[in-house]
């Protein structure tokens, strides 16, 4: 019996470990080959096979993190429906802003308006301003006085032309007396009527 045992001890350290089932169970090979010295060891993952499928997209699950729940469906409808409906009210409510500040304006308008003849009609209270306007409109006069009208009917070349201002400033104007002394002389030569005589009497006509 104890060399049946020992047998099966020795059969058993030569197969290696066994399984479950009594397979002998697979050893991890390492894949790695031996470093040289002073060669850099990589940080980063071994296979990258493995790294490349960690890295990829999990797009089914993307687009279940966005859908939509049926709350927000709702939401949104309602939303949309206050949009459709408010729209043309607050286009309303806009116009009927317009025209309230057009009819305000009209009445401060018409307002003035009222305070002007209400300010004349004042006016036409006072005696001295009813005469004057009777005088300048009607032309009419108190007994006794005299009225005379001008008419204004010189044409538009023969109505004097209004004066420069006066100025405190001294011009000095050029003139050449010489011509103007000419001028005179032969204006006087050229008279066929002698001017009279200051202080002298006219003689008598023969």
């Amino acid at each position: 019996m104890q060399s049946a045992s020992a047998h099966r001890r020795g059969a058993g350290r030569r197969g290696g470990v066994r399984g479950p089932l009594g397979l002998p169970a697979l050893h991890r090979v390492s894949d790695t080959k031996p470093r040289r010295e002073g060669e850099a060891v990589p940080t980063g993952p071994a296979s990258p096979s493995r790294t490349s499928g960690r890295d990829r997209v999990d797009v089914r699950g993307w687009l279940g993190g966005i859908r939509l729940s049926g709350f927000m469906v709702i939401m949104l409808g309602l939303v949309v429906l206050a949009a459709f409906v408010l729209a043309p009210t607050v286009g309303t409510y806009l116009d009927q802003r317009q025209q309230i500040a057009a009819l305000q304006e009209a009445v401060a308008l018409s307002e003035k308006e009222v305070a002007d003849l209400e300010a004349q009609r004042e006016r036409w209270t006072d005696p001295a301003y009813i005469t004057t306007q009777a005088r300048e409109r009607l032309y009419y006069v108190r007994p006794g006085e005299v009225v005379y009208l001008v008419d204004n009917d010189l044409p538009a070349a023969a109505v004097p032309q209004e004066e420069d201002k006066v100025t405190d400033d001294v011009a000095v104007t050029r003139t050449d007396w010489m011509s103007q002394l000419v001028r005179s002389v032969a204006t006087a030569g050229l008279a066929r009527t002698a001017a009279p005589t200051i202080g002298v009497p006219a003689p008598p006509a023969p």
